[in-house]
């Protein structure tokens, strides 16, 4: 038995496949226009975005974070509505992403939260890049880097450490860099018997040579404490962040230096025995 090929049947197949060949073209040319207009919309989105974060001042690190993740999800979105002018069912493709993505993050679970904790660090800012924080966690440093999963600190030893965002965002953190200003703390302690109004204005006379101690708010010198082998005077000066630890130093090594000269004595431990 032979197959006859009559000259109907292939101007059927030709008439299919022009037809097939012309559905194809235009499919393909509009998934083409699609992706021309949709890649000049994602980048006009993009630089839009960009100026909205620079104009909020946002900093450099959270801008890079933000724009990262809104180029990706706008791509995504393209890719998608290019995939469907072409024909191929999205219900499939879905299912199919939905499927990695149920395995993805299964053995990515905790890097999940991690990347939750590095969404909520970004947006909210209890840090950025540049401030010295302190962690309930334990760590501490100054923060050089806010990651998708980490943040990371330098500490003044120049350890590197590298802290999971979802304990970040969750923990208590103190940052020392916040405000423009900071208070330093001092007790100085000389002997029982010395002249307080002596120690206050030798004390005072060494705050107003430092012009780094700001006037607003004024310094406060008073007496702190009576402990067992001292009179405790409690000094508190304001000083903009960038001086707080060169203005710490220097001012106990001119107390010392001035409290010798002036002939104040500093207090060592003492222990009266009676005997009988």
């Amino acid at each position: 038995m032979f197959l006859v090929i009559t000259s109907e049947m292939v101007n059927d197949f030709i008439a299919k496949a022009l037809n097939a060949s012309i559905d194809l073209g235009g499919r393909i040319l509009g998934a083409l226009i699609i992706f021309i207009i949709g890649k000049l919309l994602v980048n006009w989105a993009n630089k839009l975005f960009a100026k909205m974060l620079a104009k909020r001042k946002v900093d450099a690190s959270i801008q890079s974070f933000l724009k990262s993740i809104v180029n990706i999800t706008l791509l995504v979105l393209l890719f998608l509505a290019v995939i469907g002018k072409l024909g191929i069912e999205l219900t499939s493709f879905a299912a199919l992403l939905a499927s990695v993505g149920v395995a993805v993050g299964m053995a990515l679970s905790g890097n999940l939260s991690n990347f939750a904790g590095g969404v909520i660090i970004l947006v909210f800012r209890p840090y950025k890049v540049g401030d010295y924080i302190e962690a309930s966690t334990g760590a501490s440093g100054t923060v050089t880097d806010i990651q998708i999963f980490h943040t990371v600190l330098t500490t003044p030893d120049n350890k590197i450490i590298y802290a999971p965002n979802g304990a970040m965002s969750g923990a208590v953190v103190t940052n020392y860099s916040r405000k423009d200003t900071r208070r330093l703390d001092f007790t100085f302690s000389v002997e029982y018997g010395t002249d307080f109004q002596l120690v206050r204005d030798t004390l005072m006379a060494i705050i107003n040579k430092d012009n780094r101690i700001l006037n607003n708010p004024a310094p406060f010198i008073e007496l702190g404490a009576l402990a067992d082998s001292s009179v405790n005077i409690t000094v508190r000066v304001w000083v903009n962040a960038a001086d707080y630890w060169n203005v710490n130093f220097d001012m106990n090594k001119n107390v010392y230096a001035t409290f010798n000269e002036k002939g104040i004595s500093f207090p060592f431990p003492q222990l009266t025995v009676h005997q009988a």
